[in-house]
């Protein structure tokens, strides 16, 4: 019986999972909600996953939802390739630079991107550059991660790389808004102020099945 994956386009954990999917050759089922149809609260749904949220995986009767349990589980069902290391200290760096991205820039990054997304830039402007001064701190410890291999924990792909891209990419479209011109938010073009995750964000976009994990409604 195959995967079952239920998303929503542009939610940065679910593409967490479909990355995590793709990166193993996992073959999966895609059922996708339309948020704006409010499907993610639907009474079914709610029965698989009563918080509301994406995403959340069905493998025959067993069912989980939350990102980093889901791609943990994965793990341990499919280890190969592996994403979270073959040694302690491998895995201790991988879950480390996700603990700090899910401490340090998730809030922050939110801060920024929903007034940009959704409105409010004028009311909520100085909060949105105090937050992305934060961004800025964050992202220059993983520029200078980028710096040293070509992915942020070493030389092959891991669950550090699958947990942040989503949010970086989260950043780069909220910054290319025309409500953002004015704030002059400093992250366009990525590459003149982090070449090296400009690289990397390169590299995660070449990996194979990424086409299928992309926002589909950020292509209109």
């Amino acid at each position: 019986m195959a995967l079952e994956v239920y998303w929503g386009s542009g939610s940065p954990y679910a593409w967490r999972v479909l990355l995590t999917l793709e990166v193993k050759h996992l073959k999966y089922e895609s059922k996708i909600l339309e948020f704006s149809r409010q499907q993610n609260k639907s009474p079914g749904y709610l029965k698989l996953n009563p918080r509301g949220k994406v995403p959340t995986l069905k493998d025959g009767d067993f069912i989980l939802y939350e990102s980093l349990a889901i791609m943990t589980y994965l793990e341990r069902k499919y280890p190969e390739p592996p994403i979270f290391g073959r040694t302690p200290q491998e895995t201790g760096t991988i879950w480390r630079i996700i603990s700090e991205c899910d401490s340090y820039l998730l809030e922050p990054i939110s801060k920024v991107a929903r007034p940009l997304y959704f409105g409010g830039v004028s009311e909520k402007r100085h909060e949105i550059l105090e937050a992305a001064k934060t961004v800025h701190n964050e992202l220059a410890h993983l520029e200078a991660s980028a710096a040293m291999s070509p992915w942020l924990t070493g030389t092959e792909v891991t669950a550090a790389d699958i947990a942040i891209f989503p949010f970086a990419q989260t950043i780069l479209r909220a910054a290319s808004k025309e409500d953002a011109k004015p704030l002059n938010l400093g992250f366009l073009p990525l590459n003149e102020r982090y070449p090296h995750l400009a690289a990397w964000v390169e590299r995660v976009e070449g990996i194979p099945g990424y086409e299928r994990t992309y926002p589909p409604h950020w292509r209109q």
